[in-house]
């Protein structure tokens, strides 16, 4: 399906999200905080994943996005970047299945050349699996950076139009990482920074922000409800008037 650019035509407004991205962040602080290893955060968070992506399923989120690890992770201690790659193998070996009998698609974005062999095969393989599932899409974001993904998608868009001088958005978002997907409705950050931190820059045009101190591994689906909440309060003019939005209403 093709999804039109928030820049050039005005979505509907869902709501639910029909999409929600979210930055988890906080999972390191949230172990030093109870005197743990980084180590117990991030397996902490994994189990958040786990329950986020069930309350979204139950809520009829359609798209939710998670960003796992950034290109700009690569610069953390090569320990914990290992530790990462370890927790990555192992919750694809453990939810893909999951996934699968619960109908919901798995796709991975980013630049995955700079992953080992084996990871790169236990995705390609859960993507293969899950291509036809058709109750929510999950994509994580590994090794993705929102300038990496608008550069790559203009390389694609040159080279598909030699000798050209211009171009438009609709001839770009085809070959966006996320071309499938429409702009995410809600993005989410947790660990109480507010930064969009290279994440979706093209996509996040118009994209509602919520910021919140809860830490990754402690969000829930109640911490869930209060974002969607907030977002329910929001006028989502894309450009327009409030007055033009009480007309359409009225």
């Amino acid at each position: 399906m093709k999804y039109s650019s928030s820049t050039t035509a005005v979505p509907d407004t869902p709501n639910v999200p029909r999409h929600v991205a979210i930055i988890m962040d906080g999972n390191g602080r949230w172990a030093t905080k109870r005197f743990l290893p980084r180590v117990a955060g991030h397996v902490k968070g994994v189990e958040a994943v786990r329950a986020v992506v069930e309350a979204c399923a139950r809520r009829g989120v359609e798209y939710l996005t998670l960003f796992a690890f950034s290109s700009e992770n690569w610069r953390r201690p090569e320990e914990e970047v290992s530790l990462l790659m370890r927790l990555f193998v192992t919750a694809l070996d453990r939810e893909v299945s999951k996934l699968h009998a619960n109908n919901i698609r798995l796709k991975v974005v980013g630049d995955l050349s700079r992953f080992d062999a084996k990871l790169q095969t236990m995705i390609a393989s859960a993507e293969r699996r899950t291509a036809a599932n058709t109750r929510m899409t999950v994509t994580v974001c590994a090794n993705y950076g929102g300038r990496w993904d608008i550069m790559q998608a203009v390389g694609k868009m040159v080279a598909g139009h030699p000798g050209a001088a211009a171009f438009s958005e609709e001839q770009l978002a085809p070959h966006l990482a996320m071309a499938y997907a429409p702009e995410p409705d809600l993005f989410i950050r947790t660990g109480g920074e507010q930064r969009i931190s290279n994440f979706l820059l093209w996509q996040l045009a118009y994209t509602e922000l919520y910021f919140t101190d809860t830490y990754w591994p402690d969000f829930s689906g109640a911490s869930l409800d209060e974002a969607i909440a907030s977002y329910q309060h929001r006028e989502r003019r894309f450009g327009r008037t409030g007055a033009q939005l009480a007309e359409k209403t009225t």
